[in-house]
Parts: C-alpha cells; structure tokens; sequence
C-alpha cells in the first residue's frame, strides 16, 4: 500500500504542477472514450463523459489496456494506480479517488449481485474499501474489471467519501432489481469520472 500511495501521489503532483514536462498518455479521450462504449460501460456502470485523464492500473504480472484479459490468478495483490495527461487533452487539478468495480457479478448475463465493489482508494494511497481481488465464479464465462477517477464536482481540493456499507450493489438496496454501483455512490459524494479502464477476468 505504501508503494500505491507514492505511484498516486507521484501522479498527483505531477498533474498540479505547472511543469511542462507532465506524462503523457498515447491515448486520445475520444479513443479511450470508444473502448468503454464497445464494451457497454457507458453506460452501465457510468454516464457518457469526457476523460481528462489516462487511468493505468498495473500489476506485477500485466495492466489494464482497455480490454485486455488477464489471469484473476495473478491479480491478488492491489495494483499500482497512476494518472496522467491524454494526448491533446486538458488535465484535472484538484483531488480523485479510484474506484474499482465489477458489473457482471456472478455473471454478464445474470448481474443480479451488480455491482460488486472491489476497491475504493483516494490520491494518497488509504483506502476507504480495501482491495478485493477479481475472483470470477467457475462458468460466469468473462467479467469486466472497471477502474473508475472520480473528482469532486464542485471542484473543491479534498474529497471525504462514504463507505458503503457492502460490497454487492455497493451497500445499495436493490429490492427493484435495478442495478446499483459507482454511479449512484459518486452521485450520493458529488463526484464527477475523469478518466476510466477495465480489464476482463475469466475464472481459471
């Protein structure tokens, strides 16, 4: 967690800064845009927006690559979390939070316990929802890993989420059997997204 903390706040710094020297991603926001569409995350589990910024989340054995499937296997330790500049785009400056979550639980096509959260972890590195490693269940076939930057919407420098108080529709009564997630919970903290990735995961 300590490593995390120093990868985001390392990011952080270097997007408040005035440096013109900032990372820079080979993504554009229309490109990274169109990735979450193809694969239906907006707008299931988010809102159509702009992304300011790149998302990387990076374990020891790969990172998330819009779409690219990983072994939920190598997963198991939380990965190292850095924003950066899209190519020829704006940046953010204020404080996030990353969130990660999974829509397809127990399965893409029964989502009845959508969604589940895996994590939730601010700019230094605490975490509000520790890390649940991806664990899809034998024959639920693939499930999307989303990573989510959500800023405050008002602009303002900190940023104190809820909890929620489960992880399955993210402590959300879903009686109705509508699905409840990141969306509603940044709704209910004022948050905006900023920027997204996802992976997929099939149980091994």
């Amino acid at each position: 967690m300590a490593m995390l903390g120093r990868m985001l706040l390392s990011a952080f710094a270097l997007l408040a800064s005035a440096d013109q020297h900032v990372l820079k991603s080979e993504h554009s926001a229309a490109s990274v845009r169109k990735q979450l569409r193809k694969a239906e995350i907006i707008p299931t589990v988010i809102d159509d927006f702009v992304p300011l910024l790149a998302l990387d989340a990076e374990w020891s054995s790969g990172h998330a690559e819009l779409g690219n499937t990983l072994n939920p296997n190598d997963l198991d330790d939380a990965p190292t979390v850095a924003l950066s500049h899209l190519h020829h785009h704006g940046t953010h400056h204020g404080a996030f939070v990353v969130v990660l979550t999974d829509p397809d639980a127990p399965s893409r096509k029964d989502p009845k316990w959508s969604e589940m959260c895996h994590w939730i972890v601010l700019a230094d590195g605490s975490e509000v929802m520790p890390y649940k490693a991806p664990g899809p269940p034998e024959g639920t076939g693939k499930h999307r890993y989303v990573f989510v930057a959500l800023a405050p919407e008002n602009g303002t420098a900190e940023i104190y989420p809820s909890k929620p108080g489960d992880r399955q529709h993210w402590g959300y009564d879903s009686d109705d059997g509508e699905t409840r997630g990141v969306r509603d919970w940044a709704k209910d903290n004022g948050l905006v997204p900023i920027a997204a990735n996802f992976i997929y995961a099939e149980h091994q």
